[in-house]
Formats: C-alpha cells, structure tokens, sequence
C-alpha cells in the first residue's frame, strides 16, 4: 500500500464513491415511463426528444458503470495489499493522483497507453 495513506479512511471513502455510484446507476436503470411511440421524423417533436434523452441516459449508464469498476479495483487492491502500485507498470502511484482520485489503479503514463 502506498505511504502515508490511511486504510480505514480510504476504505471507507471508497465503500462511500461505490454506494453513490451504484445508487446513480439504479436510478438510470429504472425503466422509464412508457413515452408512447418513439419517432425519429424529419421533425423535432417528443418523440425525437424522449429518444435524445433517453440515448444520454445511457451513455452516463455506461460512464458511471466504468468508474464503478475502478472502484471495485481500488477495493480489491486495498483488500490484497497492492493499493498504490500502477496495474500496468507496477510502480508506486503518485500521492497527489491518489489524493484527487483515491480509486486510480494506474499511475499518470499508463492509461494514455492502450
């Protein structure tokens, strides 16, 4: 585990980003309420509107759901005891980039990387 980093309070920040993430991810997986007939005409009416909305929702969706297996990662790395180390290259993460984003698994150069 990384230096001078706190295990009970990074664990439960961590537990506390899933619980907010998870509760967004049901929010936007609850069906919605039956809109009628979906359109997509030459004309913007509510059906174009329903389907713009509904396309962002899901985007989000798989946004929140990425992020939420960073988290799960972070956990699993903190449980294993290799929190802090970059799950590519394997070197220490840096303090700062943990600090802003207590769920990173990669260090700075790696996630540029494919």
């Amino acid at each position: 585990m990384a230096a001078g980093l706190d295990p009970d309070s990074l664990a439960a920040t961590l537990a506390t980003k899933r619980a907010e993430l998870e509760s967004e991810l049901d929010i936007l997986a609850a069906p919605t309420p039956d809109a009628g007939g979906i359109s997509f005409g030459k004309r913007v009416g509510d059906g174009t509107s329903i389907a713009v909305e509904r396309l962002t929702q899901v985007a989000a969706h798989d946004g929140l759901g990425h992020l939420l297996s960073e988290v799960l990662r972070a956990q699993a790395k903190l449980a294993d005891g290799t929190y802090g180390r970059c799950d590519r290259c394997d070197t220490p993460i840096a303090p700062e980039r943990l600090a802003a984003r207590p769920w990173a698994t990669r260090c700075v150069t790696c996630p540029a990387q494919p």
